[in-house]
């Protein structure tokens, strides 16, 4: 076929002006995917070379939690929103004082995944309730999803030397801090 043809005949065969396709939908949907099986895949990499008994690897269990853009989701800031971003922090701070949480932090592409919790020392069902007092899960905000993961022991993070410093938040994507 000529190339003039082949570009009518897949315009001709797009949906009528207005309705979408799920094919319209699904780099958004496969992209979301394929970040969460590629972010698994590194978080479990540890895990694989450790299943060899000639390493010196410690193994336990973990809880990971996924944190989704919820159905009240909104990029305004007002003082309420802030005050919810305030709330969410200081429950970090507070599963993190607890020695519940490993690793806590945003994901920087302002996709629908938003944010991972690594929980240590704690159960499914402990980590889903230690996340319903978070402000932002319980505006519905943020939406929580939960995995049991077995890894490499000693998993932490080097939170700041000054405990009396609060933490602030300040999206890495600039457009949403002017």
């Amino acid at each position: 076929m000529i190339p003039e043809r082949q570009a009518s005949r897949r315009v001709s065969m797009r949906q009528p002006e207005g309705r979408a396709t799920i094919a319209d939908y699904w780099p958004l949907a496969y992209s979301a995917y394929m970040r969460i099986a590629i972010l698994l895949a590194v978080l479990t990499a540890s895990s694989i070379f450790a299943a060899d008994e000639g390493l010196p690897y410690d193994m336990t269990n973990y809880v990971v939690g996924f944190l989704r853009k919820g159905p009240n989701s909104t990029s305004e800031s007002t003082p309420e929103t802030r005050k919810i971003m305030e709330g969410h922090l200081a429950n970090i701070r507070k599963m993190a004082a607890a020695g519940k949480l490993a690793v806590a932090g945003p994901f920087t592409d302002n996709g629908d995944l938003r944010g991972i919790f690594i929980f240590k020392n704690t159960t499914m069902e402990e980590a889903k309730a230690l996340v319903a007092a978070d402000p932002a899960v319980k505006s519905g905000r943020l939406v929580l999803e939960l995995h049991p993961w077995y890894s490499a022991a000693g998993l932490r993070s080097n939170g700041p030397k000054d405990s009396s410093r609060k933490t602030t938040w300040s999206s890495p994507n600039r457009a949403e801090n002017r």
